[in-house]
């Protein structure tokens, strides 16, 4: 465990936002973790997962702590299930492939999110009709304040769409150290009607998919309308899909046709936000080093040198424009720091 000052944090977040943290340190091992937060010498503290959830706006004056935390437990099994343990630090890709390879399924359709086991459930991350609370068990997460163990289960978490307790009253209190998943070993249960899955499976000349297919299918699809962090700075997603009022859809109706929806209850529909982006004539708009992207109007993106602030500037921008032309208001799905 080595502090170090004034380092780029550029290679750290997925935006590629170079912002300076004033302090930098990487822990491996949940009592590295411990001991750092511990450090008095350092009042602010930042932890840094995998970095794709996030805009960083401006330097960090303070201790930024890397979790670096890895490993994969199968805690239990029988015929049916299987109980793993993945520590906060594993790259989520890289673990939904490695239960791919064992043959669990209930992940298939979270395929090439970006970010770490750790962030997953704070976000209740979610694609195609799967969200992370679906196979969740429970998380275990350090306390800030004492520096103990503490162990959440799903009705602690208290998850919604793209949020849980850890995005409000437990707000930077707790570190999650790993997540425990029941995923299935046999007669999986399969999300294909969702999206562009089964078109993209039949383009794929699959009839009877299998969990690996859904995979494919959701890896080909996102590649497709999605820029590599590594090629482009993206934070996927910037922005949630909006939940509106049946009554406010029926009334856009008469002013645009066949808006997309999904039922999200008796009197909700969920509206996609990339859809009233690209509606307002944001897709594939720069702006210098950074804009929108030409594929998917939900991905902002820097192009190579952007600031933050500038990225930050852009999706107020659209904030404003969605609210004075649908009267929606947009929500940032990401953290801005």
């Amino acid at each position: 465990m080595f502090i170090q000052d004034n380092i780029s944090l550029k290679p750290y977040n997925t935006f590629g936002i170079d912002v300076i943290a004033k302090h930098f340190v990487s822990v491996s091992s949940i009592n590295e973790l411990k001991s750092v937060l511990s450090l008095k010498k350092y009042p602010n503290k930042l932890i840094l997962g995998g970095g794709s959830n996030m805009l960083l706006t401006k330097n960090q004056d303070a201790l930024v702590i890397h979790l670096n935390i890895k490993g994969i437990d199968i805690i239990s099994e029988n015929e049916d299930n299987v109980l793993i343990k993945a520590y906060a630090g594993e790259n989520w890709h890289e673990f939904v492939l490695w239960c791919l390879n064992k043959g669990y399924g209930g992940i298939e359709n979270l395929s090439l999110i970006p970010g770490n086991v750790g962030t997953a459930p704070i976000q209740n991350i979610g694609a195609y009709g799967v969200e992370l609370k679906d196979v969740f068990v429970s998380c275990e997460a350090l306390s800030v304040a004492n520096k103990t163990l503490k162990t959440f289960s799903k009705e602690d978490c208290n998850f919604g769409y793209r949020n849980s307790i850890f995005k409000q009253q437990s707000k930077g209190k707790y570190v999650i150290t790993s997540v425990t998943f029941r995923l299935t070993k046999k007669n999986h249960e399969l999300h294909i009607n969702y999206g562009a899955i089964a078109s993209q499976l039949e383009t794929l000349n699959v009839n009877t998919p299998t969990i690996k297919d859904i995979s494919r299918a959701v890896i080909a699809i996102r590649e497709s309308k999605l820029p590599n962090p590594k090629e482009i700075g993206n934070s996927g997603s910037f922005f949630k899909n909006p939940i509106i009022s049946k009554s406010h859809y029926n009334k856009l109706l008469k002013s645009f046709d066949l808006i997309p929806c999904y039922p999200v209850s008796e009197d909700e529909i969920k509206v996609p936000a990339g859809w009233l982006i690209e509606k307002a004539g944001f897709k594939g708009k720069r702006f210098n080093d950074y804009g929108v992207h030409n594929k998917q109007a939900l991905v902002l993106v820097n192009y190579g040198n952007a600031k933050g602030e500038d990225i930050l500037k852009l999706s107020r921008l659209i904030q404003k424009t969605i609210k004075r032309l649908f009267n929606i208001t947009l929500e940032a799905e990401v953290n801005i720091l």
